[in-house]
């Protein structure tokens, strides 16, 4: 949550422009909080949990109730991630480096955006001439880890990464609970 010190840093709230009202009405009984988080991309080693060899997930918004979420990417120096196919969309925008997938013929380089249907099956590779890629990923659904023909070997859903996210927040001294701010 932003510290009000930070929003006073930052100039506080601009005035709306002049004869510009509000919303009078309250907003739908039973509706979900709404959410802004300053800083996503943030230097806080503690927001980055593990997820594989120099491949770490930020969590953004953790929605159990439509099953997906919103979370960034990161790898460091060159990688491989796990081949998965997908239940559900996938959309991506590339904040910094450049990935591609094995099966596909182009490369996804900062300010692209990546469509990725449901069933679609892939292997994404950060090139070795990438110090550093970070993706904003939406993964609505489940991510099935397969093999090269397509057997399972396992999966990630929204309450798989709460878990994941969960442990990790523990382990580094913020309380499991610190992943509640970003479930809805």
């Amino acid at each position: 949550m932003e510290q009000p010190e930070r929003h006073a840093a930052r100039g506080g709230k601009p005035a709306a422009p002049a004869g510009l009202q509000p919303y009078a009405r309250p907003q739908p009984w039973g509706m979900a909080p709404d959410m802004m988080l300053p800083d996503i991309d943030t230097a806080d080693e503690r927001l980055w949990a593990p997820v594989g060899p120099d491949t770490w997930s930020r969590p953004i918004h953790l929605n159990v109730t439509g099953g997906f979420y919103v979370h960034l990417l990161r790898v460091r120096r060159s990688g491989v991630l796990q081949r998965h196919r997908h239940s559900g969309q996938v959309h991506a925008l590339v904040m910094r480096g450049s990935w591609y997938y094995l099966e596909h013929d182009w490369v996804a380089h900062e300010n692209s955006y990546v469509f990725e249907p449901p069933g679609e099956t892939h292997t994404l590779v950060v090139p070795d001439d990438c110090a550093e890629m970070v993706t904003l990923f939406t993964v609505h659904g489940a991510l099935m880890y397969v093999d090269t023909e397509g057997r399972s070997t396992g999966y990630d859903d929204v309450f798989t990464r709460i878990e994941k996210y969960r442990e990790h927040f523990d382990r580094v001294g913020l309380g499991a609970d610190h992943v509640k701010q970003f479930i809805r």
